[in-house]
């Protein structure tokens, strides 16, 4: 009876020892999550026989391309070994165009390549220059329109390269302030879009014979971006326009007239997203719009079926469309859900069947990841702000550690999808908090434009709004919450620390901006033209010095009371190092616990594999420190 007893113990304890491991959470290594995709950038040739993509060959990017029907004929296309394929496009079914830029020099290559002889044409001489895709991107009389800075790095010029040797054609000089430019169906050249960086303008040519002439001017605030032209039409486009408006809604508009024709589909929550036009057929198949997940109101009942088939076969997961071949019966997809990764797949209308090409991040696809749930709260002043919450998994969700983590931008947005970073925080033991402050985009003009000089005033203000609601819900244990950000979100740190110590335990920079007047000084040549545009949203640093050296970090480092980690790129033209390492030794000087991580061959985002897990084996180490159990 006594080993009877004995043993009826020693089971339970071993079946109680399981379930408690059952519900611990295990540490996924940090290169799980943020390893590099070796297959990237999955395009679809026009008549749908071919996928070319980039991939990894010897440690260089380079082109592979896919033989749809007959797969043995697959193969390597390119053979880079010292720099990397950076982009490319689909000229016509044989030949590729694509593009080499050494970021380290500046150093511009162009280059076709036919994917039956693998021949390869350079199209210019290599040149210190940056270039643009000029859409649609595609070989007209066998050359290509590019836009390239070659003759002042301020602007840009349209340039004809062509594939058969020819001598490379200017073909249209920059006036100073146009930013983008629209072909149409036959490769004119009839559409383009100026920014003198308070106005933007929107001018049109009946033929490339014929000057240019303005079509209609509005302030920044309001815009109209062309999506293209209507089918059969050299007048008419396509365009999402917020003028007369608060949201972005799809339009047709009249060129030659100068007049909106009408409203093709709005929603009244949020402004439509860039999508649903081909450019082959030059029709609209669907328009798009985020609320928390993405929504979608289809033109075409074909289309619409072909959507509810891929819907069906990728079984839960969400989609977006990544490439269509000109009949849209083969289509590339990437699925995710908020918490698997998801893969690249192409549809195949012939067997309705989803073709899998990679795993986004096959490391995490069967892992146990923590779900993102949508979030409101209410600002100070009444204004509602949107976000998202990433539990840790088996946590009871009150008085937990919180990573408060505002985005980049500010003129970004957080949406419902797979976020590694989140992901990884949250697998450490942190609730994820991420919230749309006033000035993100997607949700109208007026919603952005009330961030418009508030970058240390309301925008800080909603997330502050936002930690304490949290604490008022029980969620965050308030001596645990620490703040962690990129770019303006490292900004949005380095400002809780010098101005709202008392909330938080610690914060985190990544690429913040330490000081504003800096942010104008060092800003590239080709983004000038947009300066008075950012004097409006910012603020301008010699009328308004005061307001700068108020909501500057740099000049405040007095008053930060927590732990800093900061990190920062030698190379990043928009946080200075001179600035960060002065900030860095004012909390020395003030004995505050500060880590700096300077890469000086880096930029603004962290690009060598080695570089990114050591920031995040440092994040780890430090949240560990200061809010972990």
């Amino acid at each position: 009876m006594r080993a009877y007893i004995t043993f009826s113990i020693l089971i339970t304890l071993l079946f109680l020892g399981i379930s408690c491991s059952n519900n611990k959470t295990e540490r996924i290594p940090i290169e799980s999550f943020f390893s590099t995709p070796e297959k990237t950038s999955f395009k679809i040739s026009p008549d749908g026989n071919f996928i070319a993509y980039i991939g990894l060959d010897n440690h260089c990017k380079n082109i592979f391309l896919l033989n749809l029907t007959n797969q043995d004929s697959s193969k390597q296309l390119t053979y880079q070994n010292d720099m990397n394929v950076n982009s490319f496009v689909w000229g016509d079914n044989e030949e590729i165009i694509f593009s080499i830029e050494q970021t380290s020099n500046d150093s511009l290559r162009l280059y076709a390549v036919n994917i039956f002889t693998d021949a390869l044409q350079p199209l210019i001489k290599p040149m210190k220059a940056k270039f643009r895709w000029v859409q649609p991107a595609r070989l007209y009389d066998n050359g290509i329109i590019v836009a390239i800075n070659d003759r002042d790095s301020s602007t840009f010029d349209l340039h004809k390269l062509f594939i058969d040797g020819r001598k490379s054609e200017m073909i249209l000089q920059n006036s100073g302030n146009i930013n983008s430019w629209y072909l149409s169906q036959d490769g004119q050249v009839r559409l383009v879009m100026a920014n003198d960086s308070v106005e933007e303008s929107m001018m049109y040519r009946a033929d490339n014979e014929q000057p240019f002439h303005q079509v209609l001017k509005n302030d920044f605030s309001s815009t109209i971006i062309p999506m293209g032209f209507v089918k059969n039409s050299t007048t008419n486009i396509y365009a999402l326009s917020n003028i007369g408006r608060d949201k972005l809604s799809l339009v047709e508009y009249d060129l030659e007239q100068k007049k909106e024709v009408y409203e093709v589909f709005n929603n009244k929550e949020v402004d439509l997203d860039w999508g649903g036009y081909s450019s082959y057929t030059n029709e609209m198949l669907y328009a798009s719009y985020t609320l928390s997940k993405k929504k979608r109101f289809f033109f075409n009942d074909k289309i619409a079926g072909i959507f509810k088939k891929i819907s069906e076969k990728a079984k839960g997961s969400e989609f977006d469309i990544i490439d269509s071949d000109s009949s849209f019966n083969k289509i590339i997809i990437r699925t995710y859900t908020d918490t698997n990764p998801g893969a690249i797949y192409y549809f195949d209308c012939q067997d309705n069947e989803l073709h899998k090409l990679t795993d986004n991040n096959p490391n995490l696809k069967d892992r146990e990841l923590s779900q993102t749930e949508s979030v409101k709260y209410q600002a100070r002043d009444g204004k509602i702000i949107t976000g998202f919450i990433t539990y840790p998994l088996h946590e009871d969700r009150k008085n937990l550690p919180v990573v408060v983590m505002p985005h980049d931008g500010p003129n970004q947005r957080e949406i419902w999808g797979f976020d590694h970073e989140a992901q990884f925080l949250a697998n450490r033991g942190y609730v994820v908090f991420q919230m749309n402050y006033r000035g993100s985009v997607g949700f109208g003009k007026e919603f952005w434009s009330a961030g418009f000089k508030e970058w240390g005033g309301k925008i800080q203000d909603d997330i502050t709004d936002g930690v304490k609601w949290l604490i008022r819900e029980g969620i965050a244990d308030k001596d645990r919450i620490a703040i962690v950000g990129k770019g303006f979100g490292g900004y949005s740190a380095l400002h809780a620390a010098c101005f709202n110590s008392d909330m938080y335990a610690c914060a985190v920079s990544y690429s913040g901006y330490t000081n504003l007047f800096t942010y104008f000084r060092d800003i590239p040549p080709y983004v000038k033209p947009y300066l008075q545009k950012y004097y409006q949203i910012i603020g301008n640093p010699i009328r308004e010095s005061s307001m700068f050296k108020q909501i500057s970090p740099v000049f405040h480092s007095n008053r930060v009371k927590i732990p800093v980690l900061i990190a920062q790129g030698g190379k990043d033209r928009l946080s200075s190092v001179t600035d960060a390492n002065q900030f860095v030794q004012k909390l020395k000087n003030n004995n505050i616990p500060v880590q700096y991580i300077l890469k000086e061959e880096e930029g603004r985002t962290f690009k060598k594999d080695e570089n990114v897990i050591q920031y995040y084996q440092e994040l780890e180490k430090f949240l560990d420190k200061y809010i972990g159990k």
